[in-house]
């Protein structure tokens, strides 16, 4: 578990308003954006659900997501796979009612840097102030999940427009040149090879060459 500081134990939250409750009295929960170390997006997603389970405030901390698009990438033989990629690398979504003890909660979850918000000055002293957790609209939450949903896959390859190449195999075999533009979706592209002397265009399939380090 992260070792908190005296200061990172005292909430933010003390003698402020967060959520407005409910018509039956019972705070209603919120998403907000929780910056982690980068990488550890699925590992604090994996903690945070134990902690919620651990702590039993499953009925506090609703959801956690880690928005993705799918996304087809290109090996450098041609062949294609299917993965996904995070929407907002380094952050991750909860959906919870901000009170202290769930802030405590989320906050002191290995890997967790800070909730998105605003900034709030200390009273005394040079020190960084808190930061008071900020939900997030309607309307964003909306954005982005739909953005996960609906968005087509996008196709990736380790090739870009400048990319030194040498071709492996077919009429230009063993020839070196530059990557001038590629086409993901034609698992194509085109370099530029000296040819007699000239500096040739030439179309490729992505397994007839190799990108130079």
């Amino acid at each position: 578990m992260n070792s908190a500081t005296d200061e990172d134990r005292n909430s933010p939250l003390q003698s402020e308003e967060t959520d407005a409750p409910s018509n039956n009295g019972v705070k209603s929960s919120r998403w907000y954006a929780v910056q982690v170390a980068s990488g550890c997006e699925k590992r604090v997603k994996t903690n945070l659900e134990q902690r919620i389970q651990t702590f039993d405030v499953a009925d506090k901390i609703i959801q956690v997501e880690i928005p993705h698009t799918p996304t087809v990438k290109i090996r450098k033989d041609g062949s294609r796979y299917s993965t996904e990629e995070k929407v907002f690398p380094g952050y991750v979504l909860v959906k919870m009612q901000m009170e202290d003890d769930i802030w405590q909660v989320v906050r002191n979850t290995p890997h967790v840097i800070n909730f998105v918000g605003a900034e709030q000055k200390r009273g005394t002293g040079r020190g960084r102030g808190h930061v008071k957790p900020l939900p997030l609209s309607h309307s964003e939450v909306e954005r982005i999940f739909k953005q996960a949903t609906e968005q087509q896959e996008v196709v990736k390859v380790d090739m870009a427009t400048g990319d030194k190449i040498v071709v492996l195999s077919g009429p230009f075999k063993d020839f070196e040149g530059e990557v001038i533009e590629v086409s993901p979706e034609r698992s194509k592209l085109k370099a530029s090879l000296s040819i007699f002397g000239r500096e040739t265009p030439v179309e490729l399939e992505f397994n007839q060459v190799e990108k130079q380090s």
